[in-house]
């Protein structure tokens, strides 16, 4: 990318995830350009949304699909009819989730207290009346939580993104699948920041089985677009879930979801940029930059983690396991200065944390450049701490 000024930078944000195929694809460009001039929205389905209907079902595994505009209207919207199929008000997430601009996730535990997040504008409604909030591989807490019987759904990503990145420990996801069945609670997987794992995305890779499922983000190659799938077994009980509620307006659904210009930007996407070949290239890049910062953080009281072709430098010596313990390594200032002089050499990675992304495009080059400028301040830390 060129700024304002003319200066180039080794893009490893990508936009926090919309760009993770690339910046100015080729494919996507002529795509658009040639819907946009045979129209871009219609408010009628088109012979491609059932092409892009069979390509999602093959490729992720769930029965029926829908089309939203972004991920947060997605993840509204399986938190809908999730409550309607259950008849259940309250929702489960994981201290540190982000599922978009979604008020039912604005929740956290604050020395382990349910609140709602600080920072929240204009919120009326307490979110912990409706809304459970544990620690991420807390399988006491999420056993307690569901044998309750009151939780609609748990809504969670497979590999915790947003407050830098924690995997599960072993077994942790077969037995929250285990347990939303056990106790009648829907299981969704948002799965919008790890579709890096895989061209099927992390659950189909992993053998995970969810309830509903949803994409966001890169899903149309950065063009406002995310798609939610369901079984073939909860698609029949929103059909009766709708009839027993009847006619009406369901507050699910946009006028611009599934327009055509988007349907055609998800289809270019599943058929000519998400690609086999794609992903190699980008879990060949991802292993050889963590190898590369493994070896210049040698010594120092950080770690990586990675999920797929998404990277994270956390400045902690074992990677944490829930987003307390990462809000213990917590050093706003670390932070600052380390984005900073990434910048000041070219180099840009995603904002809040250190999450760098392999796109296609990304050559060795760059990789080696985003090593060198690490091993620079790497050199300073040690120099001055």
């Amino acid at each position: 990318m060129t700024d304002v000024d003319g200066i180039a930078y080794d893009d490893f944000c990508l936009g926090d995830t919309p760009s993770m195929f690339g910046h100015a694809r080729a494919e996507l460009a002529a795509a658009v350009a040639d819907q946009a001039g045979q129209g871009v929205g219609y408010m009628l389905p088109m012979p491609l949304s059932n092409v892009v209907g069979d390509l999602l079902c093959e490729r992720f595994g769930m029965d029926q699909w829908q089309v939203a505009t972004t991920a947060s209207d997605a993840n509204r919207a399986v938190i809908r009819w999730a409550r309607a199929i259950t008849g259940r008000e309250r929702i489960l997430v994981f201290d540190g989730c982000y599922h978009g601009m979604v008020e039912d996730c604005f929740v956290a535990l604050y020395d382990g207290v349910p609140s709602n997040k600080t920072g929240l504008i204009g919120q009326v409604h307490d979110q912990t009346q409706t809304t459970t909030v544990i620690a991420f591989n807390d399988l006491a807490a999420l056993e307690a939580a569901l044998a309750t019987g009151n939780i609609a759904a748990v809504l969670a990503e497979p590999v915790m993104t947003n407050c830098g990145m924690i995997r599960p420990d072993d077994g942790f996801l077969q037995a929250l699948r285990d347990l939303c069945t056990a106790h009648g609670t829907l299981l969704v997987m948002d799965e919008t920041h790890t579709l890096s794992s895989d061209p099927r995305g992390y659950c189909v890779a992993h053998g995970l089985k969810p309830d509903m499922f949803v994409v966001g983000k890169a899903i149309a190659g950065g063009i406002p677009a995310a798609v939610w799938g369901v079984t073939a077994e909860v698609a029949a009980r929103m059909d009766e879930a709708q009839a027993r509620i009847g006619p009406g307006q369901s507050g699910i659904g946009t006028t611009l979801s599934g327009n055509a210009l988007v349907m055609r930007a998800i289809h270019t996407v599943l058929t000519q940029i998400a690609t086999q070949p794609a992903y190699d290239h980008m879990l060949a890049g991802a292993e050889y930059l963590v190898a590369g910062l493994d070896r210049v953080i040698a010594g120092l009281p950080w770690c990586t983690v990675h999920v797929g072709a998404r990277v994270e430098l956390v400045f902690a010596p074992e990677p944490p396991r829930n987003a307390e313990e990462m809000r213990r390594y917590l050093d706003h200032d670390l932070l600052d200065a380390f984005h900073l002089f990434l910048i000041n050499r070219g180099v840009l990675i995603a904002p809040f944390h250190n999450m760098m992304l392999i796109s296609p495009q990304t050559q060795t080059q760059a990789i080696d450049r985003l090593v060198d400028a690490v091993a620079a301040f790497a050199h300073h830390y040690r120099e001055f701490s």
